[in-house]
This record gives structure tokens, C-alpha cells and sequence, in this order.
């Protein structure tokens, strides 16, 4: 079977034009196609090429189904296909590509969309449906998962032997199809169809970043985020997904309240292969019945709480007015640095900062500046980071992920930058470094918590 000769009819009538969203100083390339009256995001799995998916008549299909009861918009992520390069052995933190989502939307003037995501792809649409709330419609998830490798207390993900064995092919023989075959039965009597997947692969990303890509998703987990999905949600589950078992899709559809889960035949990895149509009738269906959203109060972010060390005796060394003065600059430097990051301040509390982020890694970036530039005043403050479910109530914020962050910080020491370990676990390929500083009881939160700290 061979695409080139059946496809080249079919560019030139259906191929939607590439266009370039600007996120910071990065390009995100995005196409759209379709005049539904419903804007749907398509959050593709890691590996991308907008133009290539249309030479595949399984993935041209599946493009043209969505695109027939939508707005579909989709993109290559940063690094990957046709957006702006990233050095080959780094990968951006989930939080960056999530970024993808928000510039493609704004580009496109969509301000509320259903988000979809297949597969890895699901990691990255479920944690903008917790953190955007208010940009996002509906989630549609398919062969959902909240963690692909198995840890403790989560023996459902794949274990470090097929881990191992994926990442080899990858650095073995990424570009010959042997990955798709390896994740995809029905490629095992089409050694010319593999072949032309291997060419997608090859389209998509280098081999050092697609094995660097690789490690970097057998480490992301979104578990922690699960609870806080306040949007309809729909999981549709191939029950023989080589890859992310059916008690992975499940365990996420528990845990988001509401959450409609369906398994439907299929054995495929990739869902622009086998029997698409089986997955897209549900899609269709959920997306464009009368299906509400409700009440939006509740959004997951990362509470950032600050507080200068010793502030009682330094403030009785300097003197009311000239610690005044102090900390006028304080909240000065403060603002600036929260602002930089992306943050919102909910609160200065005297002698510190109660603020939240939409991204776990700017809030942690953001603490270290400002342990930095209170250093240059000549004070020394302490940060304890969560990220959580919280709630908003005008400019304010409260909830259990404040109540979590201001026991974190409780236990900082001088100097110190404590986090949750939801937090690490969010900024896996962040780059980011963190100590392990043992288990605590927080005060009025249930269970024993594991506390690191950020070391830059």
C-alpha cells in the first residue's frame, strides 16, 4: 500500500493552510479545518507533522470526521513537526506544551473549545482542562491516562521492561516503522504502510528528541489533577490499547467527576489506525448534544506562599519607619517577579506573598528569583508551593491547595524553597532540580505528605 499516488489529489483539494501562532519568542505552526459551529482542539500524541497526516488515508479520515462536526484546530507541538526546534535532548515541561494550547486558541480567536487528546496526548488535555477551565468547553479523552508507567500505588502503568524495550527501538531504529508496528497489530501484515509511518516519524522529531521525549512521558503525572476536571468529560477506551491498559482509562474516568466512560473494540496505539469510526460516532455524539458546562469556581494552580525569615527581630533592629520602607520594596520586587512569571497575586500578608500560577514551573522559577532579589535587600525569606485545587472568589483564592501550600511552608527554613511532591511531579523535563526532604503530617490535611526542595 502506497500513499504518495492516492494522496496527491487529495492535498490539493482538502490540505488546510499551515499558519504560525507566536508563543513568546517561538513559532507554534496550526492548521483549521472544518466550519462546525463547535471549536475542538486536537492535542495530537508526542509525535506530530500537520502536512504528513494528510498523506495517510486512516489519518486524513479521521481529520475529515472530526473536521465535519467542528472547528478543528490542531498543531504541532513546540519541537515537534513544523513548530520552531528545541534542542535535541531537552523536552519542554508538560506546562510549555500546554502553552501550545492557549497561543494556537488565541491565534485562531477561539476563546472557549472542547479539548481533545488521544493516548500520551491525554496527559496534556486533561491538565489544561483543570488549569483553563474558562477556555474549555468539553474534554474528550481517548485510551486515557493519568500516568503511562506504573509507580507505587499505580501498578496499572507499564513496567520498566517495556519501557526499556520502547526506548530502544526508538534509539535503534526510529524512522523504519519498527515503533509503529511494535504499538499497532494491525501494521504487522503492511510492512509498506509501517514504512510509511516510519517516514511520519521522521517528519515529526530527530531520534535524540524523540528518545529524550520518550523518557521525559514515562515520567509525567497528572494524577493529582484528576479531582479538580470540572468540565463534561468524556473517556473513550480501545480495550486492547497495547499500551495503556483499559484499567488506565477507567481509573481517570473515576476520578473526574461526571466523567462518561465507554470502551469500544480496538487494538491499535494510534488512533488515525484500525477502526476509527467506532471511537469518532462517540465523539460526535457527545460534542454536539445538548451538553452544558457548569458553574466554573474551581481551577487547578500552583499556590505560591511567602514569608520573610525572622521578620519580628529584624523589624524591631531597623525600626517601624525604616522597615516600612522595606517592606513597601518588598512588595514592589514581589509584584514584579510574580508578574514576570505569569502569576496573579491573591494576597500580601504582611511580610509576605500569597500568589497563584497557571504553571507549576514558573511558580517554582519565580520563588528562587524571589529568594534572589529579597537576598539583595538583605532579607531572607522562605516559599512553600502546591498545586492543587483551589477556588476563586473575585481577586482571592482559598481552598484545600491554599490550606496545602501554607502547611508547606510551614516547614521552610530560611532561604528554603519546600514543595509539594504534586508539584515535582508536574515539572518532569522542566529542568528544575529537587531534594527529597522527607515525609510530613500537615497539619489538618489527611496522610503523610512527601516534601522536596527546589534547588534551582
Amino acid at each position: 500500500m502506497t500513499w504518495a499516488g492516492e494522496s496527491a489529489h487529495r492535498r490539493v483539494e482538502v490540505l488546510p493552510e499551515t499558519r504560525y501562532a507566536k508563543k513568546g519568542d517561538d513559532h507554534v505552526a496550526y492548521q483549521v479545518s472544518g466550519e462546525g459551529p463547535l471549536d475542538l482542539v486536537l492535542v495530537s500524541t508526542w509525535f506530530s507533522h500537520l502536512d504528513a497526516r494528510w498523506d495517510s488515508p486512516g489519518f486524513a479520515h479521521y481529520l475529515r470526521r472530526l473536521s465535519s462536526f467542528s472547528r478543528l484546530i490542531s498543531f504541532d507541538k513546540s519541537g515537534i513537526g513544523l513548530s520552531d526546534p528545541i534542542p535535541s535532548r531537552t523536552v519542554p515541561p508538560l506546562e510549555d506544551w500546554m502553552d501550545d494550547v492557549r497561543a494556537v486558541m488565541d491565534a485562531v480567536g477561539s476563546e472557549r473549545a472542547a479539548i481533545m487528546g488521544a493516548n500520551d496526548g491525554s496527559l496534556m488535555a486533561a491538565l489544561f482542562a483543570a488549569t483553563h477551565p474558562e477556555r474549555t468547553s468539553a474534554l474528550v479523552l481517548v485510551s486515557a491516562t493519568a500516568r503511562i508507567s506504573a509507580a507505587p500505588g499505580y501498578e496499572i502503568g507499564v513496567g520498566p521492561d517495556v519501557q526499556e524495550r520502547l526506548i530502544a527501538i526508538v534509539e535503534q531504529t526510529w524512522g523504519h516503522g519498527d515503533l509503529m508496528t511494535a504499538v499497532n497489530p494491525s501494521l504487522a501484515d503492511s510492512p509498506e504502510e509501517a514504512e510509511a509511518w516510519g517516514r511520519f516519524l521522521r517528519l515529526s522529531a530527530s531520534p535524540a528528541t524523540a528518545a529524550a521525549v520518550m523518557r521525559t512521558l514515562f515520567e509525567v503525572d497528572v494524577r493529582a489533577v484528576l479531582e479538580t476536571i470540572a468540565v463534561p468529560t468524556l473517556i473513550v477506551h480501545r480495550v486492547d490499547n497495547p499500551i495503556i491498559a483499559l484499567e488506565q482509562g477507567r481509573y481517570v474516568a473515576e476520578r473526574i467527576e461526571g466523567a462518561r466512560f465507554v470502551p469500544v473494540p480496538g487494538a491499535d496505539y494510534g488512533l488515525a489506525l484500525g477502526d476509527t469510526d467506532v471511537v469518532l460516532d462517540e465523539v460526535e455524539t457527545f460534542l454536539t448534544g445538548a451538553l452544558h458546562a457548569r458553574s466554573i469556581d474551581r481551577v487547578l494552580a500552583t499556590v505560591l506562599f511567602t514569608d520573610i525569615v525572622d521578620s519580628t527581630s529584624r523589624a524591631a533592629e531597623l525600626g517601624d519607619a525604616r522597615w516600612r520602607e522595606l517592606l513597601e520594596v518588598h512588595d514592589q520586587l514581589a509584584r514584579s517577579e510574580i508578574e514576570r512569571f505569569g502569576g496573579s497575586i491573591a494576597e500580601f500578608t504582611g511580610d509576605g506573598v500569597l500568589a497563584s500560577f497557571d504553571g507549576p514551573a514558573r511558580a517554582v522559577r519565580c520563588a528562587l528569583a524571589l529568594r534572589e532579589r529579597m537576598r539583595e535587600l538583605g532579607l531572607h525569606i522562605r516559599a512553600g508551593l502546591h498545586a492543587g485545587e483551589i477556588e476563586r472568589r473575585g481577586g482571592q483564592i482559598a481552598g484545600i491547595g491554599v490550606h496545602i501550600a501554607a502547611r508547606v511552608l510551614a516547614l521552610a527554613e530560611g532561604d528554603q524553597v519546600l514543595v509539594s511532591r504534586t508539584v515535582s511531579d508536574l515539572v518532569v523535563g522542566s529542568g528544575l532540580t529537587f531534594a527529597d526532604w522527607g515525609t510530613h503530617t500537615l497539619k489538618g490535611v489527611p496522610d503523610r505528605w512527601q516534601i522536596l526542595e527546589a534547588l534551582g
